[in-house]
């Protein structure tokens, strides 16, 4: 029997399929002030994404890096999330099916995928537009496979991936349609329900990897009992959602700062998580950036976590960069 096991780890690969692709300026479309339209192309030209639809080819060049491990684990965002629905829009559908259906054939039976924020929907950062939407959770499940709550036993090791959109509901809500607001509060406690269980019913041997894509779902977690009680037994907290070492290192930094309510949703949102980032310590969080990282550094990559199937020596966690080819740095249109 094998004593050792190789977990691949990717988070935020946004593939972007052809519908998505002829979405031209996506974000612009979306921005009625000028001087703002300004602001966020100033903002993805220089530091964040240029062009968001033209990194397709890393998804291949993980695919064959990452060949030799036993399993694998996508941490979230598989499309580009163009319309800011989530993938009740068919074009972020179409995105990410394409790319769970790549990462499924090359890891057949030895794949488990989490939510990312793209595939419920989130509100566009300058434009204020769309939020989550309850077509696109169960148009995940339904038509992308996606399991809400899942867990896999890896010797001693329970790997569990939970939704953070869900548990981090209170400072999503202001996104969601009213009309919408009491069925995502009763799947939040479902959820809530599910997670607790899975804490409460683990072995004192046994070790847990956590697979959780937006940090600001941590807090909300600390707040349970049954889990903040076993939180010894947390080895690692995989994170995605904020693409660059860069701004998870200003998140720890700015930990503690007030929530900033008056200068519109997305800041809202982004100060109360950094408020409550002081709480992110005790999940022992690592974050495993976005395929292409960000703009200005181009740190992208992936994670191979080493496991000790007896949990006796601690799990080996080694980062794997994907630098740009040269078509990828040129400017795009």
């Amino acid at each position: 029997m094998a004593s050792r096991c190789t977990v691949a780890v990717v988070s935020d690969i946004h593939y972007a399929g052809d519908a998505e692709r002829a979405r031209r300026r996506h974000e612009s479309a979306v921005i009625r002030q000028r001087a703002l339209r300004l602001l966020a192309r100033t903002f993805r030209h220089y530091f964040w994404m240029r062009d968001p639809f033209a990194h397709n080819e890393l998804l291949d060049r993980f695919l064959r890096e990452a060949d030799g491990a036993d399993w694998l684990v996508a941490n979230g965002d598989y499309s580009c999330d163009s319309a800011f629905i989530g993938v009740c829009d068919d074009a972020a559908c179409a995105s990410a099916a394409a790319c769970l259906d790549r990462l499924r054939a090359r890891f057949p039976g030895r794949m488990a995928a989490t939510y990312g924020d793209h595939e419920l929907g989130k509100m566009s950062l300058f434009g204020g537009r769309g939020g989550p939407r309850l077509a696109s959770w169960r148009r995940a499940q339904a038509e992308l496979g996606l399991e809400p709550f899942w867990q896999r036993d890896l010797g001693n090791y329970r790997l569990f991936g939970v939704v953070s959109s869900l548990v981090a509901l209170p400072v999503y809500a202001p996104e969601v349609l009213p009309e919408e607001q009491a069925e995502w509060q009763a799947l939040r406690a479902t959820h809530l329900g599910q997670i607790a269980r899975a804490f409460a019913d683990l072995a004192p041997y046994q070790r847990v990897l956590l697979f959780c894509h937006d940090p600001t779902a941590l807090p909300f977690l600390w707040q349970e009992e049954t889990v903040r009680a076993k939180l010894a037994q947390v080895e690692c907290t995989i994170i995605g959602h904020l693409h660059t070492p860069l701004i998870y290192w200003k998140s720890r930094l700015l930990a503690g700062m007030p929530t900033v309510s008056c200068l519109g949703n997305s800041i809202r949102r982004m100060s109360r998580a950094l408020h409550d980032a002081r709480l992110w310590g005790p999940f022992r969080v690592r974050l495993c950036p976005a395929l292409a990282g960000c703009q200005l550094l181009k740190d992208g990559g992936y994670y191979t976590l080493e496991l000790d199937l007896a949990a006796r020596a601690p799990v080996g966690i080694t980062f794997h960069p994907l630098p740009w080819s040269a078509g990828e740095r040129q400017p795009h249109g």
